[in-house]
């Protein structure tokens, strides 16, 4: 009997493919036959118009989505943080791959900036007022919070249009997930973590999805499926969900397990940062936790429909 080979669907990004890649190579060390189907998605045509005003949650899955219910792919590799909180009819989660580094960082414009005495990077001026991209209405709200003051340019393309963007800029710097330009060995020397900034929901972790019924490619794929990332993603996902469930809206959550508990903290902003509600909890490692719900209800009660309706407000006047 000749065998199956499974086909990979992907984005024909530099990032995309270094994760699909990455699928390809565990799925043939286990025996199996692949072959990558590069797409392009709605997200990576259109360059210029921020994400939340594109009108439609899975700008960079649907069209990944479509082939696979069309039976051209067998799977579908994701950044776990652009799937929709709800996957299409038909489509089921296969596996979810070890998380990397879920940090955000601000990566410098080097002339603008210089090392002090202690080699940390000190901007040449002394002022708040910022001049940053970013095409994220999360890392947006964030960073206005912090630094009211700031001017935001929308920052648009995969990890190296943005690189170059930021280069022909006059910006201060632009911000990125440190878990990308990792992946693609694009990491400057010049950035600064942003430890104060709460990642995407499941930024950092690679999802892989399959069609419903599908057990052979299902089964193909269990191997990969790290329980811990599985269990810390669901959770944050939960809580954007239950909060409002799109995937470029200015909410933030990270939970991680340290000794046997499943730290978690969680926060929604309006997108011009100057309301902002937050929360943290711990409890005891469960596979079946319910931490994400029950927090973002706890916020909900908390006011958080206040900020949503200024959310929803922000997104109908883009």
């Amino acid at each position: 009997m000749e065998k199956r080979t499974i086909r990979i669907g992907t984005r024909d990004s530099r990032l995309a493919l270094w994760q699909a890649q990455k699928v390809q190579q565990l799925l043939e060390s286990a025996g199996h036959a692949t072959a990558l189907v590069p797409v392009k998605s709605d997200g990576d045509l259109d360059l210029v118009t921020p994400l939340y005003a594109m009108g439609v949650q899975g700008v960079f899955t649907k069209t990944l989505d479509a082939y696979l219910l069309s039976d051209k792919i067998d799977i579908a590799v994701h950044s776990m943080k652009d799937v929709p909180t709800q996957l299409a009819q038909g489509i089921e989660q296969a596996a979810i791959l070890p998380r990397a580094d879920v940090h955000d960082i601000l990566v410098l414009k080097a002339e603008k900036w210089q090392r002090d005495e202690n080699g940390d990077w000190q901007r040449n001026t002394e002022e708040n007022n910022f001049h940053i991209g970013t095409g994220s209405v999360r890392r947006k709200a964030q960073w206005l919070n912090r630094y009211p003051n700031s001017a935001i340019d929308n920052l648009r393309g995969n990890v190296q249009t943005r690189l170059c963007k930021l280069a022909e800029s006059d910006w201060d710097g632009a911000v990125f997930a440190m878990a990308g330009l990792n992946r693609v060995e694009s990491l400057p020397e010049n950035h600064i973590e942003l430890d104060w900034m709460l990642p995407a929901p499941a930024q950092g972790a690679i999802m892989i999805v399959c069609r419903t019924g599908d057990f052979f490619t299902k089964n193909a794929c269990a191997p990969m499926n790290d329980k811990a990332t599985d269990v810390c993603t669901k959770i944050e996902r939960d809580f954007l969900k239950t909060l409002m469930g799109g995937c470029s809206t200015p909410i933030g959550a990270y939970a991680h397990i340290d000794n046997g508990q499943i730290l978690f903290k969680g926060n929604i902003l309006s997108p011009d940062g100057k309301h902002k509600l937050e929360i943290s909890e711990t409890e005891s490692f469960q596979s079946n936790s319910e931490l994400g719900i029950r927090t973002a209800k706890q916020l909900l009660a908390q006011g958080a429909t206040t900020i949503i309706d200024e959310i929803r407000q922000f997104e109908k006047g883009n």
